[in-house]
């Protein structure tokens, strides 16, 4: 058995050696003023480094190679968080809660009520992701695909709670949901999030309590109002686009950049403008998209104060827009057939300027 094993442990060494960068690129750590934890959040059907198959496939890095370690060994912190594949915003951020801190999961008992599950998950008790969580030993969040809009409700419950919690069990409520803890966290960085739902999805899903409810746009856009985009908290979002421009104006996908996978919902997307169930109008500044998530939609959530990216006034408390990555949905994970060779280099450069904040 163990030779068995050996060989494809081998060659995912192999593919470390080939594609992904041994070295950052020259950083003056000299000019950081903080270098606080990173903590890495996957998308929709993502997983993180409490599941057993992270090791031989990391969804940060993919065919890079392990994106954390690489980024660990350039002076950097990071950890690679694991939350519900498929749950809701408020779920995942629960359970990255527990995560960070040691505890059992709990995801509220009004939540929990409303929404026909248990109030309570899994035990995180002796296997925190970090140490030393606080006001001083802050961190620094990021989240791919849905895993922006994750970190995004995570930040929030953190700075103001939930009232309703607050009141639906005052004796044991967890602190996740009483707030004032808005100062634990630095910065948040959203990596081609749908910030305000996606067109990929054509019918209003019925799970109110899922990655998918969340994620069609009217849902997306009411739950940006209850959001608090927080004074002292730098943001930064990262949109994607992988499509060209046709001369009817419709959008293709670029079979150069994205995944075969996605370049049938991109095509979709691409040509598709009309209304959602609640009367948004998707208009033709929709088309642009990475394949899964609307360019337009990535670049900043709606009812959020927000500005162009400018590395000489980089500002708290409003989301800086960085410029357009041009890649697919999966290009900021490392990309799979698509294989992003300037991913770590990349990460490095953000990191870095978030460390000189």
């Amino acid at each position: 058995m163990a030779k068995i094993i050996s060989i494809p442990l081998a060659l995912i060494m192999l593919v470390v050696s080939l594609f992904f960068p041994s070295a950052a690129p020259e950083i003056d750590k000299d000019s950081w003023n903080t270098n606080y934890k990173y903590i890495w959040v996957h998308g929709l059907m993502g997983w993180g480094s409490y599941d057993f198959y992270y090791p031989l496939f990391p969804y940060w890095g993919m065919l890079n190679g392990d994106l954390m370690k690489s980024l660990n060994k350039a002076g950097y912190e990071c950890y690679a968080a694991s939350v519900a594949p498929t749950s809701s915003a408020w779920d995942r951020a629960c359970e990255l809660y527990a995560q960070l801190t040691g505890t059992v999961v709990d995801y509220g008992e009004a939540h929990s009520e409303r929404c026909g599950h248990d109030r309570y998950g899994e035990d995180f008790s002796g296997r925190a992701l970090i140490r030393q969580w606080d006001s001083t030993n802050k961190i620094n969040l990021l989240g791919h695909s849905f895993g922006g809009a994750t970190v995004r409700v995570f930040a929030s419950l953190m700075a103001v709670g939930s009232e309703e919690e607050m009141k639906a069990s005052p004796d044991d409520v967890s602190p996740f949901f009483k707030g004032g803890k808005a100062d634990w966290i630095y910065s948040v960085t959203a990596l081609a999030a749908p910030h305000n739902g996606t067109s990929a999805y054509g019918a209003m899903p019925q799970d109110i309590d899922s990655a998918a409810y969340d994620m069609y746009i009217d849902n997306a856009l009411e739950l940006n109002k209850n959001i608090y985009t927080h004074e002292n908290t730098y943001y930064f979002s990262i949109a994607c686009s992988a499509t060209n421009k046709n001369a009817d104006g419709t959008y293709s996908a670029d079979t150069s950049l994205m995944e075969g996978m996605f370049q049938s919902s991109a095509n979709e997307m691409g040509s598709y403008t009309g209304k959602t169930q609640g009367g948004y109008e998707i208009d033709e500044t929709w088309l642009e998209n990475d394949g899964l998530v609307n360019t337009v939609s990535a670049l900043a959530p709606s009812s959020a104060p927000t500005k162009v990216f400018d590395a000489s006034d980089i500002q708290a408390g409003v989301w800086n827009i960085m410029p357009v990555y041009r890649g697919d949905h999966m290009s900021l994970q490392g990309g799979m057939t698509k294989v992003n060779k300037d991913i770590f280099d990349y990460y490095v450069l953000h990191l870095d300027m978030i460390n000189r904040l």
